[in-house]
């Protein structure tokens, strides 16, 4: 198919483009558009068919709920109910990059909520997503734009590479500012199903009280159903091999030195200096006094990964506190959950993954 690319400018949407955007989406088409976290894939929540779209252009497992994105309190609660002692709370923090979970009306497609009796609504704080939501005049149900399992689009040559050919209209806009999927939080429970970088402190100070934090969240393996996105299956894996360090910053470099193995490092930029590594293979994703930043720069990573022609490739861990918590939850599913701290772990892996080890390469 032909996919039409539009122009829009992130400050000053152009009223034209945008109805162009938001009749696609009226007409039963798909849309790739920007928000303030990555690029989004959607269609009209409320039309089964065109949802259904998503989930094959995509190659998405049906199972796996839809995030549905609206421009108004009046147009959320149309398709949720949302508990009144929350509902004066997000009209102040909306819009913002957090996902609530609620009990589901009964107009909301089967196929967005993956069979379950709740949905998941958000608000992207975002002029081009929502003029075009407002204009389409129908919640829009948008996972994020990237095929199933790969990183997550956030810009918009992420998005082209993707699905151009494969969907209605791709707009051209600015880069996505956080560059991490929403935090999303159950409203029934009061527990964070996916971090990001609306923080735990950010929920506490919002909502004046403590949000638990699922497991899967914290670094288990996948959950047996999934109740938001980002729950059970892997997610925003590159295709070449990555490992997650979790040793000592001093060791890394002892370590990595003595492989024979081309590697990639993606972290932060005093680490990557110490490492015996070409400029090109070394992805500097920032310092750790900026962790807003390595969020931000970490799917462009990830996706530049697999063009860099390397065996594997090795990512720093950080603290799961604060965005912390948001990025490791990212590195730990696209790496498998494959870990190491020492040459011996390293060796493990590789060979698990089957990269050839020369007869000298002791690491």
């Amino acid at each position: 198919m032909k996919t039409r690319i539009i122009r829009i400018n992130a400050d000053r949407p152009e009223k034209r483009n945008v109805e162009r955007a938001a009749a696609a989406i009226r007409n039963g088409g798909i849309v790739v558009f920007p928000t303030e976290t990555v690029y989004g894939i959607g269609a009209n929540a409320l039309d089964a068919k065109a949802c259904r779209r998503i989930f094959s252009v995509k190659g998405r497992q049906r199972d796996n709920p839809l995030i549905v994105h609206v421009s108004s309190m009046k147009m959320t609660e149309e398709i949720g109910v949302i508990p009144s002692r929350y509902r004066e709370i997000l009209k102040r923090i909306w819009p913002a990059p957090l996902t609530v979970i609620v009990k589901s009306k009964d107009k909301v497609p089967k196929v967005v909520t993956a069979g379950l009796d709740t949905v998941a609504i958000r608000m992207p704080d975002n002029r081009v997503a929502l003029e075009m939501i407002r204009r389409a005049g129908v919640p829009v149900a948008a996972p994020s734009a990237n095929p199933s399992k790969m990183p997550s689009s956030t810009a918009f040559r992420h998005a082209l590479k993707y699905f151009d050919g494969r969907v209605d209209i791709i707009i051209n806009s600015e880069q996505s500012k956080f560059g991490l999927e929403s935090t999303v939080l159950d409203l029934r429970n009061f527990t964070i199903l996916r971090p990001g970088v609306f923080t735990t402190h950010d929920i506490e100070v919002a909502f004046g009280r403590k949000a638990r934090v699922n497991a899967v969240t914290r670094g288990a393996d996948g959950a047996a159903a999934a109740t938001s996105p980002g729950m059970k299956y892997r997610h925003y894996a590159p295709r070449t091999p990555l490992f997650l360090y979790t040793g000592s910053r001093r060791k890394l470099a002892r370590v990595m030195g003595s492989s024979k193995s081309r590697y990639a490092f993606i972290g932060t930029g005093d680490l990557c200096r110490s490492l015996p590594i070409s400029k090109k293979n070394g992805m500097i994703l920032g310092e750790k006094s900026d962790m807003k930043g390595i969020a931000a720069r970490l799917f462009d990573a990830l996706i530049r990964l697999d063009s860099l022609n390397v065996d594997f490739a090795v990512a720093e861990s950080f603290e799961d506190e604060g965005i912390g918590l948001a990025i490791m939850n990212r590195l730990r599913k696209a790496s498998n959950h494959s870990y190491f701290s020492d040459a011996k772990g390293l060796l493990i892996l590789l060979k698990r993954y089957g990269i050839d080890i020369n007869e000298d390469n002791q690491v």
